[in-house]
């Protein structure tokens, strides 16, 4: 039993880099709908006003034809006893009642409608909340391997789109349900009961109609959903353009993505011309019908009349009760598609919803004890998921990080150098060998304490719309300002953001524009620096920064580093030089280390990549790469 389901958690975790992941719960369509009702009837009490006053709503509707049936036949009386004052009068009281009881009926038909609208849609929004928090909190959870593979665009549209089409099924799914029984089952008993002829013609309509509009709600389903790729595919376009739009501009590509954005358009604009073709045609199909099965009821009723068989007040009833299923039988199209909109949009969500991080916390993972502050990598091998075909990005690495030693990374593009940093973090987990930290594998360690422990300044910046000081202090939203300004001072920006208008309260545009490169990095720096933590990586977070002003940053950086272990991670030789141990990878291997005077010393690949860096400017770059070669 436990390894079964050890391989079902493990499949579960290995889907997570499944780039096919989003139709693996498509075929379980039954299972999804009971999920998004078990998810309904956990608020019990709102869903049971909702269903009693549904249930209220259908009997009142239910009895408005009954009265104005009863309401026609007692007028046609008060005609024929209008010489008998005393059977007029009766004949009034009576029609008085009837309208009295049918203005009662249609009352409490819209309070109980009113109920059912209230309740439905409350209980509706409360799932999409629901949804909407789980959504995001699982997307916070799911490893780095995971996002590599899944678009943006594609997890906005199934936060809005998929939500909202699961919100829905409370109201047009389960409510609908129980209207739609009791006003067909109770209509057609009613019908029957007056004359089965003329009931059978009087629902003549409802299979037809109810088939077609199925039909037609199952082909606007499938419709909607190709609107919805498309309308993902625009939104990646143009969260893409928006991203990369000083790229556009700088290379005059907008009439490029003029043109990409609007071949997308023109797709999602013929699916949309295409669903209200089907639309209006189902709409006038079963128009047509309806009001043939009532003209039917209409001709073969007024025959019964006129021979005896039934009153007028009675095919009145029939006509009303017509009118009124009507639209609840058109309704049921629509509850099909909400059947079909919600299974789909609901297999979309709980695919994401399932997932089990495959970085998590273990069972009964503790916190993280400091001690000596030793971090090792131990004979570390790690390849990334699914596309690599298994080959090795790093293989046999082995080294130590302490207080107050800096450890410099140094290699080609590719070798493996920010990976190391995002094995640091446990942004993924080593194939085979260990991370320790005072000899504790960091894989049996909770996963906060480790990421307070080990700050990493990332290659790829990110700042927020917000002020300078909430930027500097995201890691610690409580901070003092003295602790922001510490950090920002140490990180060589103290000076430029008291410049600013309105200081550290000054706003950052969006993803940090309205800042330099070298200013982000400077600010990305002071962010890991408020923390304190006992690591600090610095993964090439000074390449925009001037070789000045990286020296300034670095002497400021020597007192605040002096109880902590530094890892720097570099291109340009001058970043590291002067770190304690520098490690020279290349291909996913250490293949040099030492000092920069023992790398020296040796003439290897340090060597000519500093003779390279170190080159006049007169020297021409075809030259000094044959150099390095050589």
């Amino acid at each position: 039993m436990t390894t079964t389901s050890n391989t079902a958690r493990r499949s579960r975790i290995d889907s997570e880099a499944d780039p096919n992941y989003r139709v693996a719960v498509q075929n379980l369509d039954a299972r999804v709908l009971l999920r998004i009702t078990k998810m309904a009837f956990r608020y019990r009490g709102r869903m049971a006003l909702a269903i009693v006053a549904t249930i209220g709503a259908a009997i009142f509707q239910l009895f408005v034809p009954q009265f104005l049936g009863r309401a026609v036949d007692q007028a046609h009386g008060l005609l024929s006893t209008a010489t008998d004052a005393a059977g007029r009068a009766g004949a009034e009281q009576a029609l008085f009642v009837t309208a009295m009881l049918l203005i009662g009926a249609s009352v409490m038909r819209g309070l109980c409608t009113m109920m059912q609208n209230y309740q439905g849609e409350a209980v509706g929004q409360t799932i999409g909340y629901d949804l909407r928090m789980a959504y995001y909190r699982k997307l916070q959870t799911l490893s780095f391997a995971w996002h590599d593979r899944v678009h943006t665009g594609d997890l906005m549209t199934r936060g809005i789109l998929d939500i909202e089409g699961v919100r829905l099924w409370t109201d047009t799914g389960i409510l609908r349900m129980v209207l739609l029984t009791i006003l067909i089952g109770g209509g057609a008993v009613i019908l029957l009961q007056i004359d089965w002829l003329l009931g059978l013609l009087a629902l003549s309509f409802v299979p037809v109609v109810g088939v077609s509009a199925s039909i037609a709600r199952l082909k606007l389903r499938d419709s909607w959903l190709a609107l919805q790729d498309e309308l993902s595919t625009l939104t990646k376009v143009m969260e893409e353009n928006l991203n990369g739009i000083r790229v556009v501009r700088a290379f005059a590509a907008h009439a490029f993505e003029m043109k990409r954005y609007d071949r997308i358009s023109d797709k999602a604009l013929a699916i949309s011309h295409h669903r209200i073709s089907l639309f209006v045609r189902n709409t006038t199909r079963m128009t047509y019908v309806y009001f043939m099965a009532m003209g039917l009821v209409l001709w073969i009723g007024g025959e019964k009349t006129l021979d005896g068989e039934i009153t007028i007040g009675q095919l009145t009833e029939c006509l009303a009760f017509m009118t009124i299923l009507q639209m609840p039988v058109r309704q049921i199209g629509w509850m099909i598609n909400s059947i079909a909109r919600a299974s789909t949009c609901g297999g979309r969500l709980f695919n994401v919803l399932d997932l089990v991080p495959s970085i998590a916390d273990k069972p009964g993972a503790k916190d993280l004890a400091l001690t000596d502050g030793v971090m090792r990598f131990e004979n570390v091998t790690f390849s990334y998921p699914a596309w690599t075909q298994d080959e090795r990005t790093l293989s046999g690495i082995s080294f130590e990080a302490r207080p107050g030693k800096t450890v410099g990374i140094v290699g080609p593009p590719g070798s493996g150098k920010t990976t190391i940093a995002q094995l640091m973090g446990r942004y993924y987990d080593v194939t085979e060998g260990a991370i320790t930290i005072d000899g504790q594998d960091i894989r049996d360690i909770t996963l906060s304490s480790l990421r307070q422990a080990v700050g990493i300044v990332q290659q790829e910046l990110h700042l927020f719309t917000a002020s300078v000081d909430h930027n500097v202090a995201y890691g610690d939203p409580w901070a003092g300002r003295s602790s922001i300004e510490r950090s920002a001072a140490a990180a060589q920006l103290h000076n430029y953001i008291r410049s600013l208008p309105t200081g550290y309260g000054t706003m950052v545009g969006e993803r940090g524009v309205s800042l330099s490169g070298g200013q982000r990095q400077r600010l990305s720096i002071a962010r890991a620096l408020l923390l304190e933590s006992a690591f600090l990586v610095f993964d090439d977070s000074t390449a925009a920064v001037d070789a000045a002003t990286e020296q300034r940053i670095r002497m400021a950086l020597k007192e605040m580093v002096a109880t902590r272990a530094v890892v720097i991670i570099a291109h340009r030789l001058s970043s590291l030089m002067h770190a304690d141990e520098i490690l020279f990878l290349e291909a996913g291997r250490i293949v040099e280390r030492g000092s920069h005077e023992a790398l020296m010393a040796q003439g290897g690949r340090y060597r000519k990549l500093f003779d390279l860096q170190s080159q006049p400017a007169d020297v021409s770059p075809l030259r000094a790469a044959r150099q390095a070669e050589d």
